[in-house]
């Protein structure tokens, strides 16, 4: 295991989603468990933490989340990419492809769900009720019910850009690009921004 989670207090675990990175999702019911790739999860609110994800009504993945109640979010490394890729070209139906892609897991704490090691983060969802009707059914709203992250890129609520974050973003084809190199703008004096 190369990460070493910490707990990320709540009230800053949006910030570990606000950049925009793939994710893995993760899921788990009735002794069967799974994993998908997803680009589209984001914050919708602070705190509590809120947070939406598209995960389409006949996925195997959107079965045992509708039957569970809930999900993990898994930010992957660089090192994951080509096991994210290969998360999202097929089905876990029928077989255990968490196991099958060779990931090594371990347990949430307030959630009956599996994480993934080799991640920069992770967050443990609760589906809420009542989620979006007719017109956009593969839209899910959960809520946030713990935080994790790899202590040497996140701590003290904030990403750490010295420690070379390398979570994903995709693009499309196969193509990833990791988080850029970072750069300071100037902030105004008595600055309000969410701390």
């Amino acid at each position: 295991m190369n990460d070493l989670p910490t707990a990320v207090p709540l009230e800053k675990a949006y910030r570990l989603l606000n950049h925009g990175p793939v994710t893995l999702i993760t899921s788990a019911h009735g002794g069967t468990r799974n994993v998908m790739a997803a680009s589209w999860v984001m914050p919708i609110d602070f705190f509590p933490l809120r947070l939406t994800a598209v995960i389409d009504v006949p996925t195997y993945t959107r079965e045992l989340i509708d039957a569970s109640g809930c999900f993990g979010v898994n930010l992957p490394r660089r090192a994951l990419a080509q096991t994210t890729y290969d998360a999202g070209q097929s089905t876990g139906r029928g077989r255990d492809k968490i196991a099958d892609l060779g990931l090594d897991t371990f347990q949430a704490t307030t959630m009956p769900v599996p994480l993934l090691h080799g991640c920069a983060g992770w967050l443990e969802c609760k589906l809420l009720d009542p989620q979006p009707t007719a017109t956009d059914a593969s839209l899910l709203v959960a809520q946030v019910t713990a935080a994790w992250a790899d202590a040497s890129m996140f701590r003290d609520g904030r990403w750490r850009p010295e420690a070379g974050i390398d979570t994903l973003h995709y693009v499309a084809g196969g193509v990833f690009f990791p988080t850029g190199a970072p750069f300071q703008v100037r902030t105004a004096p008595g600055s309000t921004e969410l701390d």
